[in-house]
C-alpha cells in the first residue's frame, strides 16, 4: 500500500496545465479575467464548496487510459478491493496532497487537494479491477513498452462479460501470431466496444461491415467536389476550391475505416 501511495502522490502532484475549458468555466461562473485566473486558484479556490471545486477540478483530474497504466503496470495482475480506497485517501488528504496547477500563462500555483478531487481520482482508476491468466499470458507476449497501456485496456469494464473479454483474447492472440499487433489499435478497439457495446464476437463481426459502410459514404461525400454558382465564381477558385473541404475529419474517418478493415482480418479464423 506504501508503494502505491506514493505512486498516487507523485502522478496527483506532477504538474498539469489547465485547459481553456477550465480556465472559460472560471471566469464565467465566478467573473475571473483570464490573467487572474492563478490568483483565484490559490486565494479563492479553497473557499468553495465540494461540488464547486469538483466541477473546476472534475475535468484535470479524471485519469484516462494513459493514466491508469501507470497503475495497471504496478498492480499487473492483482487488484485493491474498494474496501481499501477510503483509508487511502484519507492517507492523501493528510499527507497533503498539493497539485500543482499551470495557468495559461505558465506559471505554477500549489493547491491542497481535498477530498472530493483525491476521491474522484482514485475512484475512476479502476483499481478493483484484475486481469484473467489467459489474458495476462497474451499481454506479456507483447513489447514491454506495450504492456502498461494493455494491462489499462485489460482492466477495462467492457470486458468483464466473458464472451465480450473472448474479442481480446482472440485480437491479442491473432494479431501477435500474425506479427499484426499495434497499440493504436488495442486502443481503437477499446474505444469500440465502449461506445457500440457489442455483446460478443458475432455482434462485433456484424457491427464492422456496417460502419464501413457508414465510413465509406461519409469519406466520399466529404471528399467529392461542389457545384458552382457561376463559371465566373468557378474561375475565381481555379484549382484551389477548398470550399467545405474538412482534411482532418475525412482523415479520421479513412483511419477508422482501416483499422476495421485490419481488425476484421485478424478476428477472422
Amino acid at each position: 500500500m506504501s508503494t502505491l501511495l506514493e505512486i498516487l502522490a507523485a502522478e496527483l502532484e506532477r504538474p498539469r496545465g489547465l485547459s481553456s475549458r477550465v480556465t472559460n468555466y472560471i471566469g464565467r461562473t465566478y467573473g475571473v479575467d483570464r490573467e487572474a485566473v492563478g490568483l483565484f486558484l490559490v486565494d479563492e479556490l479553497p473557499k468553495l464548496e465540494d461540488y464547486e471545486l469538483d466541477l473546476i477540478l472534475s475535468p484535470v483530474f479524471t485519469p484516462k487510459l494513459a493514466d491508469q497504466a501507470v497503475f495497471a503496470a504496478m498492480l499487473g495482475r492483482d487488484s485493491i478491493p474498494r474496501e481499501e480506497w477510503p483509508a487511502l485517501i484519507q492517507r492523501l488528504v493528510r499527507r497533503p496532497t498539493v497539485a500543482r496547477l499551470i495557468a495559461e500563462d505558465g506559471r505554477a500555483h500549489s493547491v491542497p487537494l481535498r477530498e472530493v478531487t483525491l476521491e474522484r481520482y482514485v475512484h475512476r482508476l479502476r483499481l478493483d479491477a484484475s486481469i484473467p491468466e489467459s489474458l495476462f499470458v497474451l499481454i506479456d507476449r507483447t513489447s514491454p513498452a506495450d504492456r502498461p497501456l494493455l494491462c489499462a485496456i485489460a482492466r477495462s469494464a467492457c470486458w468483464e462479460k466473458e464472451a465480450a473479454r473472448d474479442i481480446l483474447v482472440r485480437y491479442l492472440s491473432n494479431s501477435v501470431d500474425r506479427s499484426l499487433f499495434l497499440l493504436d489499435d488495442a486502443v481503437e478497439l477499446l474505444n469500440l466496444m465502449e461506445s457500440s457495446k457489442p455483446a460478443d464476437l458475432n455482434q462485433l463481426m456484424a457491427l464492422i461491415p456496417r460502419r464501413q459502410d457508414a465510413l465509406r459514404e461519409q469519406i466520399d461525400t466529404a471528399s467529392a467536389p461542389k457545384p458552382f454558382f457561376s463559371n465566373r465564381v468557378q474561375a475565381m477558385h481555379g484549382e484551389n476550391d477548398q470550399r467545405g473541404r474538412d482534411d482532418a475529419r475525412i482523415i479520421a474517418k479513412q483511419t477508422e475505416f482501416d483499422f476495421l478493415a485490419r481488425l476484421q482480418q485478424i478476428l477472422t479464423d
